[in-house]
This record gives C-alpha cells, structure tokens and sequence, in this order.
C-alpha cells in the first residue's frame, strides 16, 4: 500500500494533472470543460481523473448525468507541510550564500 503523500506527488507528477487541478481550483468542471484545452481523448482525461481522485486530489459528485469533479486541496496541505521542513534548509543555504558574496565584494573593495 502507498502512502497518501506518495499518491499526492505522483498524481502530481504529470503536467496535465497539474493543469486539471489548476483548472479545478477556479471551480468544478465536467470531463468535456477539462478535457478541452487538451489534445487528448476524453478517456485519456477520465483516466487522469481518476489518478487524481485516488490521491484525494478530487471528488466527482452526481447531479443527474453530469458527473463534475472538484478540487479537495487537503492532500496539497501535506506536501505543504512536508515541504516546510526543507525550507530551513534552503534558507540556510541562501544565507551561505549571501555571506560569501559580501565577504568577496569586500574583498574586491579591499584590494582596489
């Protein structure tokens, strides 16, 4: 079995995945309003739809026959939150960094 965070990123991992979720976060949307902007077949999108529905990415409800899908951002909260711990890290390193380049430019000031 694969951890929820793991379904999240690979469900992510595609670039028409992230543009259905981009699409969605404006408001629900049938198979067809999804599919457009794409030249792939509607299966091809019921099929992306369902990678996201299984990483709790969406939610398809029923009303009559149309069966529009919806964000659930709960699952983006996660990979937030687990991005976050890293965040010290780069921070850190883009303080390195800045150091370095002032200690050069004084350097350079010095040697001038």
């Amino acid at each position: 079995m694969t951890d929820a965070l793991s379904l999240t990123f690979s469900a992510l991992a595609d670039p028409t995945r992230r543009a259905i979720l981009e699409r969605l976060s404006n408001g629900r949307a049938s198979v067809s309003e999804l599919a457009a902007p794409f030249e792939i077949s509607l299966p091809a999108v019921s099929r992306h739809l369902k990678v996201l529905e299984k990483a709790g990415l969406i939610a398809r409800a029923r009303d009559a026959q149309w069966r529009p899908a919806q964000l659930q951002a709960e699952p983006l909260k996660e990979v937030s939150v687990w991005l976050e711990r890293y965040r010290r890290n780069w921070e850190e390193s883009y303080e390195r960094l800045d150091e370095y380049l002032s200690d050069i430019q004084k350097k350079e000031k010095d040697d001038e």
